[in-house]
């Protein structure tokens, strides 16, 4: 984690003003009590927390920057010592000037003059103080420096789930264009039924699938369009039996993740079978999930058992993509099963 960045994290200047009057409140009272005497106390204070803040302001705003965070150890020790020593001597100097010669009453003796033990305690004194300021800034931008890269990572895959679902209508409509090519070619009557059912596709696809997640109805009313076009390029070879149970109102789902394996299906079922094929589709709902299941025949040309997932384009892979990027783990679950030549897909997947 990168802290020394522009100026980090700025905290508001009315949160400065309410810890420092917090801290001085609770340490004038404190030592108030310790030497029965609060005059005496906010006295000593008032000298010394412009000291305090000094050096806290120094540690966080420059040696930290600058030297920790570029791995200057040695120099940020030095410039630690070194100001914590000029301030112990300034401190010393002032509270024996401006409010008593006995300028440690709490010490084990009572002083003139600057001795170790006195600069040792006033430097730990201080220390502390630093260490306190220091831990509450690098928690403060911890704790929003992550929050900056959890929104930078859900950004990274919003646009991801953005580039795949962008993806998705160009394969669909070439896979379309295709069958109408085909059948302009045999100059077949069912070519304006075909571009009409298209147009409507055309619109679901670019206008209604924007959001994040459709309703589970219209992506039901997509596949039946889709299934319309197949079954008016295909006649009487193909049998589509779907059915659907359970309650489906107010249920949403990523749009056209169905589709995908609609369209698989009729690629690897329908297109490369030249007798008759029988596609089953089930669409189940229980509780906040959908229980989906489609079946159709293997190719003729090769019954291997993966023949699937090796063939299938960018299709598969982008709805697995899509549900890795917009589902946790536990709201869905995908599986493929190859069965006496049947190719089953099943996704149990929540719709809430």
């Amino acid at each position: 984690m990168n802290f020394n960045s522009s100026k980090l994290y700025r905290i508001p200047l009315h949160y400065h003003i309410l810890f420092w009057l917090t801290y001085f409140l609770f340490n004038t009272f404190r030592w108030g009590s310790y030497f029965n005497d609060y005059l005496y106390s906010f006295k000593t204070n008032l000298l010394g927390f412009p000291i305090h803040m000094t050096l806290c302001y120094l540690n966080i705003l420059i040696f930290m920057p600058y030297l920790v965070y570029r791995k200057k150890y040695l120099l940020y020790v030095l410039a630690i010592l070194s100001c914590l020593f000029i301030m112990v001597i300034i401190k010393f100097n002032l509270t024996y000037l401006l409010i008593t010669h006995n300028v440690w009453p709490e010490g084990p003796e009572t002083i003139d003059k600057l001795t170790l033990n006195y600069t040792i305690d006033m430097m730990m004194g201080e220390l502390y103080v630093i260490t306190f300021v220091t831990a509450i800034k690098i928690t403060l931008d911890f704790l929003k420096e992550q929050k900056r890269v959890t929104d930078l990572e859900k950004s990274q895959l919003e646009t991801e789930l953005l580039f795949l679902k962008s993806q998705i209508s160009p394969h669909f409509f070439f896979n379309t264009l295709n069958n109408i090519y085909s059948l302009s070619v045999e100059k077949s009557d069912k070519t304006p039924k075909i571009v009409l059912k298209l147009s409507e596709l055309m619109r679901y696809m670019l206008y209604d699938t924007k959001n994040k997640k459709q309703t589970l109805e219209n992506e039901i009313l997509c596949i039946q369009n889709y299934l319309d076009l197949e079954r008016i390029r295909n006649d009487h070879r193909l049998e589509v039996n779907m059915s659907i149970s359970g309650d489906i109102h107010d249920k949403e789902i990523s749009p056209i993740i169905l589709l995908t394996f609609i369209e698989n299906a009729f690629k690897h079922g329908v297109n490369k079978n030249t007798g008759n094929v029988t596609i089953d589709i089930n669409f189940k709902v229980k509780g906040d999930f959908l229980h989906f299941t489609i079946s159709n025949p293997m190719a003729e040309i090769t019954h291997h058992k993966d023949n699937f997932n090796k063939s299938s384009g960018i299709g598969i892979e982008n709805v697995k993509k899509r549900l890795e990027l917009g589902y946790n783990k536990n709201d869905y679950k995908l599986s493929f099963k190859n069965k006496k030549n049947i190719f089953v897909v099943k996704l149990v997947i929540k719709v809430t």
